[in-house]
Parts: structure tokens; C-alpha cells; sequence
């Protein structure tokens, strides 16, 4: 079984997914708030519906992110003028801020996962993952 590159590749996620979230904890944050503030400032203010698919958080964890990060003043929710039901979420400074010191933190995991790779394995790696993504036909979350 370790020989499979499906055990192997899952290996892998889970060992990336122990750092990151280890790291991102011990700056006071977990993985969905820093994908919901990463997700902002991508691609601006969005109602909490979109900022879930954007960031592709199921909506429950989507209101409980939000609610940590508001609560910290690092987004601020704000009526949709367009649908009084909905809230138009926004990153604030104080949110960018945060984000660029979880950036470093995400970065040095990155560096740590694939240390033992030189600078043109990581570039070779990359092109092969994004190869394997983009080829992948079968996607049991469509439908």
C-alpha cells in the first residue's frame, strides 16, 4: 500500500495539513480563518455565501470564521445594499495586517514541507501537480 501514489500523496496532505495547522494555531488562528481572510483580499469584499466558495468552506464553518475574525476586527460585516438579507463581508487593515504575518507563516511550512527538494525539483513538483490537477477528469465533489 505505501508504494501507491494515492496512499503517498494523502500521506503527504496529511503531514502539510498537521504543519499548517500547528503553525497557524500558534499565531492565535486556524485554517479556515486564514483561508477566509486569504480569500478576501484575493478577490475583495464578498456576502459570506461567495466568500465560502470562494475559499471552498462549508457554510457553517464559513459563519463561525467569520464571526471569530469579526470579533477581532479583522472583517467587518455590513448589510448587502442590494438584498438587506444578505451581509457583504470586508477584510479591514487590521485583517490585512494579520494576513501578511499568517503569509509568512504559510510560506515557511511551504519551505519546511519540501525542504529536502532543490529549487528546481519545487519548480518541477509544481509543474506536475498542476498538471495532475488539471488532467484529473474524475472529481467526486462535482455534480
Amino acid at each position: 500500500m505505501s508504494s501507491l501514489t494515492t496512499w503517498r500523496i494523502s500521506q503527504l496532505n496529511q503531514r502539510a495539513h498537521r504543519l499548517i495547522a500547528s503553525q497557524l494555531s500558534a499565531e492565535g488562528f486556524n485554517g479556515y480563518q486564514y483561508r477566509l481572510l486569504a480569500a478576501l483580499s484575493d478577490a475583495g469584499e464578498a456576502s459570506q455565501v461567495e466568500l465560502g466558495r470562494r475559499a471552498g468552506l462549508d457554510r457553517s464553518d464559513v459563519a463561525g470564521g467569520i464571526d471569530l475574525l469579526a470579533l477581532r476586527g479583522l472583517v467587518v460585516r455590513s448589510p448587502d445594499p442590494a438584498d438587506r438579507r444578505r451581509n457583504i463581508v470586508t477584510l479591514t487593515s487590521t485583517g490585512v495586517t494579520a494576513l501578511e504575518t499568517l503569509e509568512v507563516v504559510v510560506t515557511k511550512v511551504q519551505d519546511d514541507l519540501v525542504a529536502a527538494l532543490s529549487e528546481r525539483d519545487r519548480r518541477h513538483l509544481n509543474r506536475i501537480l498542476n498538471l495532475l490537477l488539471e488532467s484529473t477528469s474524475v472529481d467526486p465533489d462535482a455534480g
